[in-house]
């Protein structure tokens, strides 16, 4: 399955462009610095304005040495607070929203060195209610682990990934928070 044109992706980096993550700090990583994180070549990471594709990000989990695949679809709903929303607006700073993804993956390993693949998927834009606002998709030989890491992927990138969303209320009024204020809401 070809990945579709619409989703930028990330390139992967040669370890003469990188320095190892344990010696990478956020302020390193993105304060000016050109050095980059080591990720694994079989995981992929994207900020897309286009939908995100379900099955696309399950195929790129699979492995034949994955006993579970665990896939996590965050999604606009209908109310925030019993307040009725009928869109959200999402910005992210995109090459550094990029690289918390790949520390993401990279600690992901130091906790669950078995991990086969990392997908990290984020939308951009204005999406309406039901429409997919993030996935990570996470590919392993057992299910334990692959519930764990996709659990700590989303709860990570929603305190470390510069990503906002505007919250458009039903009665026209509109809300800016960054999506760490949302951790609340499981």
């Amino acid at each position: 399955m070809g990945i579709p044109q619409k989703l930028r992706t990330v390139q992967q980096t040669t370890p003469q462009q990188t320095a190892p993550a344990s010696n990478l700090t956020g302020a390193d990583s993105f304060a000016g610095s050109t050095r980059q994180i080591q990720s694994n070549p079989n995981d992929h990471f994207a900020i897309a304005f286009a939908p995100l594709d379900l099955a696309q990000a399950y195929a790129l989990a699979d492995d034949g040495a994955n006993g579970a695949i665990a896939l996590f679809s965050g999604m606009v709903r209908n109310q925030t607070d019993g307040q009725p929303v009928i869109a959200l607006e999402y910005q992210a700073y995109e090459p550094m929203a990029v690289e918390v993804f790949k520390q993401i993956a990279v600690q992901i390993r130091q906790q669950w060195p078995d991990i086969t693949r990392v997908v990290i998927h984020h939308r951009t834009g204005r999406l309406t209610v039901g429409e997919i606002s993030v996935l990570v998709t996470i590919g392993s030989p057992h299910r334990a682990e692959a519930f764990a890491a996709c659990q700590y992927a989303i709860d990570t990138l929603k305190h470390n990934a510069p990503i906002w969303k505007k919250e458009h209320w039903q009665d026209g009024s509109t809300s800016w928070v960054s999506i760490a204020a949302c951790e609340t809401d499981s």
